[in-house]
């Protein structure tokens, strides 16, 4: 394992996603995070809810997810956002070399 993660993370509006990349990059959280619209449909308290979201895709070192899920329930407007992350199994070692030299080191 490479010790990265990409966290998902969903946002309610444009503006939301846009102010939690830019927190997460600002203190070194995150190297990248690609924001996406897409289209939802989820089971909330026992009805299906269709909405358009938007994804943050969120690429850090796995050892920052704690911080950086702390960081998004913060800054975030539902009441249990969702944030999971899913480990970087193999990358490109200079992709992998940036991550490292633009993100906290975690200590």
């Amino acid at each position: 394992m490479s010790g990265y993660v990409i966290v998902h993370a969903t946002a309610a509006t444009e503006a939301e996603a846009e102010s939690i990349a830019e927190a997460l990059l600002a203190d070194e959280l995150a190297a990248c995070v690609q924001i996406v619209a897409i289209r939802s449909r989820y089971v909330w308290k026992g009805e299906v809810q269709r909405e358009p979201e938007q994804l943050l895709l969120i690429k850090t070192r796995a050892v920052l997810f704690e911080i950086v899920r702390a960081k998004i329930r913060a800054m975030h407007s539902y009441e249990t956002p969702e944030i999971v992350a899913l480990p970087i199994v193999a990358a490109d070692a200079d992709y992998l070399s940036w991550m490292a030299g633009v993100t906290r080191s975690g200590d």
